[in-house]
C-alpha cells in the first residue's frame, strides 16, 4: 500500500461513534447546511418503508433535525415500493418525472442523477432500498464528517458484508472485479473498505460536476472520478457496522461484474474499447445455452451542465 493511502486512512477513516449526534447537529446548526437522503428503489416494497420510518423516527424530529428532506427515486417499481414509502413519510418521486425531455434509461445510476434535479440539500446522501435492521448510523455516519470536517467532499460508509450466516463473505464483486481494479490502476484508493457500497454522501457542490454511469458502474465511476477532482484527502470512509440486504444470483453478479469493468476502462482510455456485452450460460433440459446481455454503457454528463438544474439553481 502507498505510504500516502496509509496516512489517509489513519487521518480520514472513522468510526460512527467518533461523532456524536450533538456534535453533528452543531456543525449543521453553526453552517446552516442542509441535507437531503434519497433512497433509490426499484421493486422494494419488503423493505423501503422500515429504512423510511427509521430515518423518519430518528433523524427527523424537532429533537433531532439532521435530514432535511427524505426521497425516494422510484425506478419503474412493478410492486407496491412507492404506496408503502409514501405511507412510512417519503417523498416519492418517479424517475420519469424527472427531466422528462431525456426519456429514462434503466439503472440505479439513472436515478442517482436525476435525484440530483428534485433535492435541494447541500449534502446529499444516497443509501440503498434494499437494507434489512438498518441503522440511522448508515445516515448519521456518513453525513457527519460532511458537517464537521469542511475539506471532506465525499464519504463512503464501510461495513461488515454477510453472505447469509458466513462472515465476511459478502461482497463478491468488490473482492473479485472493483479492488483488483482500484489497487492496480487508480492504488490511492486502494484504502477503501467497501468502494462499491451503495451508502454514500457527498457535498451537492461536487456530486453536480461529476459525470454519472447510469448502471452498475456508479459507485466505481463516482469514486474515481472524485478522486480526480478533489483529491484524496477529501474523501473519507466510516464504520457503520453490518450490512444486510437481498443478494444477487452468480449471473447478475457476472452482469454488474461486466459493467463495472466497462466503466473502468472508459476511465482508463477513451480510445478503443471492448465489445460491450457478456455472454453467459443457463443450464436447461437442452442443456447450456448461451444468454447474451448488454453492458451498461451509457453515461449521464455533469448535472451542472443541464439547462434545467442551472435554472432552478438561479431562481
Amino acid at each position: 500500500m502507498l505510504e500516502e493511502v496509509e496516512r489517509w486512512l489513519a487521518r480520514r477513516s472513522w468510526s460512527a461513534a467518533d461523532r456524536p449526534l450533538d456534535r453533528i447537529l452543531a456543525a449543521k446548526r453553526g453552517a446552516g447546511t442542509t441535507v437531503s437522503v434519497v433512497l433509490p428503489a426499484l421493486n422494494e416494497e419488503a423493505t423501503v418503508g422500515a429504512i423510511v420510518a427509521t430515518i423518519r423516527r430518528e433523524l427527523m424530529t424537532e429533537a433531532v433535525p439532521l435530514v432535511d428532506e427524505l426521497v425516494v427515486l422510484d425506478s419503474g417499481s412493478t410492486d407496491r415500493t412507492a404506496v408503502v414509502a409514501a405511507a412510512a413519510g417519503a417523498r416519492v418521486v418517479h424517475r420519469d418525472e424527472v427531466l422528462p425531455r431525456l426519456p429514462a434509461l434503466p439503472g440505479k445510476g439513472e436515478v442517482l442523477w436525476r435525484s440530483l434535479l428534485v433535492t435541494k440539500g447541500d449534502v446529499v446522501c444516497f443509501v440503498d432500498a434494499d437494507l434489512r435492521d438498518f441503522s440511522a448510523d448508515f445516515v448519521s455516519g456518513i453525513v457527519g464528517p460532511l458537517l464537521t470536517e469542511p475539506d471532506v467532499h465525499f464519504v463512503k460508509a464501510m461495513y461488515d458484508r454477510p453472505l447469509g450466516e458466513a462472515v465476511g463473505q459478502g461482497g463478491r464483486v468488490t473482492e473479485l472485479v472493483a479492488r483488483p481494479l482500484l489497487n492496480l490502476h487508480w492504488p490511492q484508493l486502494a484504502g477503501f473498505v467497501q468502494p462499491l457500497g451503495g451508502e454514500y454522501a457527498a457535498r451537492r457542490s461536487l456530486l453536480e460536476r461529476l459525470p454519472f454511469p447510469v448502471g452498475y458502474g456508479v459507485e466505481l465511476g463516482l469514486l474515481v472520478d472524485a478522486l480526480h477532482t478533489v483529491g484524496l484527502d477529501a474523501l473519507a470512509q466510516v464504520d457503520v457496522g453490518v450490512r444486510k440486504h437481498r443478494h444477487q444470483d452468480g449471473r447478475a453478479l457476472g452482469r454488474m461484474a461486466a459493467a463495472i469493468y466497462r466503466t473502468a476502462q472508459l476511465r482508463l482510455a477513451r480510445g478503443h474499447l471492448v465489445r460491450p456485452a457478456l455472454t453467459q450460460f443457463e443450464r436447461t433440459p437442452e442443456g447450456f445455452v448461451p444468454r447474451t446481455y448488454a453492458v451498461d454503457t451509457e453515461e449521464r454528463p455533469p448535472m451542472a451542465g443541464i439547462a434545467e438544474y442551472a435554472q432552478r439553481h438561479a431562481a
